[in-house]
């Protein structure tokens, strides 16, 4: 009886306590191993939250925006800023969350004011704002971004009155040829230019007109991006020379 004991202590002692050689138990080193050095899967599942939390933040501040212009219009101060919200969430979390910020501020536009002033917003406004993140994300030049940014505000300008035309039952493109018609008229005048411009050479005017008016506006809208969004450790492409000089502003 003693030699059985004594033989079951010494095969007891002699056995390693770190071997593990039952397949159900964990292993305890790999457990170690799988905190130190976390999934990556798992940190994207991590910033998950916060892309849903900022991406609505920023929807709804754009939304805010064009609430406040439509309802206490100041001017041009607040649409400047039509495009930038949805643009700084391209800049943040990509292209993905930026058409969600474009969809979720139509949406909340279209309960809170109707149908037809969300997609007045949508178009230009949500899909500029879209095509500026993807381009400064790009690093992009102005010139390139600003001639992008004006063609689609050009395309939702005329967008906006085929739409307004057809709500309303009447082409509001004659106001605008007639009122193009009298600046050329008295622009012809006091040139000493007496023939009478066509029907087309008003129009197409007429549509340079709006496409210079947006490559200012982009322009503007490009300066306030510079300032703002630098100052929230999301920086657009740096602008040229003479812009730089021209606002005095130091990189």
């Amino acid at each position: 009886m003693s030699d059985f004991l004594s033989a079951d202590a010494a095969s007891n002692s002699g056995s390693s306590p770190s071997t593990n050689n039952d397949p159900q138990t964990p292993d305890i080193s790999a457990m170690a191993g799988n905190r130190t050095n976390p999934d990556p899967g798992k940190r994207e599942l991590g910033e998950a939250p916060l892309r849903l939390v900022e991406t609505a933040f920023l929807a709804s501040t754009a939304s805010l925006i064009w609430l406040v212009n439509y309802y206490f219009p100041l001017g041009p101060l607040l649409r400047v800023f039509f495009p930038i919200p949805i643009a700084l969430v391209y800049l943040r979390w990509g292209n993905r969350a930026a058409w969600m910020a474009a969809l979720v501020s139509g949406l909340l536009l279209s309960v809170l004011m109707g149908p037809t002033r969300s997609i007045l917003y949508v178009i230009p406004f949500g899909i500029m704002g879209v095509a500026l993140g993807g381009l400064w994300r790009r690093k992009a030049s102005w010139s390139f971004s600003i001639s992008v940014g004006a063609l689609i505000g050009t395309v939702g300008f005329f967008f906006r009155f085929w739409l307004l035309s057809a709500l309303v039952g009447q082409d509001l493109w004659v106001y605008v040829t007639a009122q193009v018609t009298e600046m050329v008229e008295w622009v012809f005048v006091k040139l000493g230019w007496l023939n009478v411009p066509s029907l087309s050479t008003i129009g197409a005017i007429a549509a340079g007109m709006i496409l210079v008016n947006n490559i200012v506006y982009l322009f503007v809208v490009h300066l306030v991006a510079l300032l703002l969004l630098d100052r929230l450790g999301n920086p657009i492409p740096r602008p040229p020379r003479w812009v730089q000089l021209l606002i005095d502003y130091e990189e």
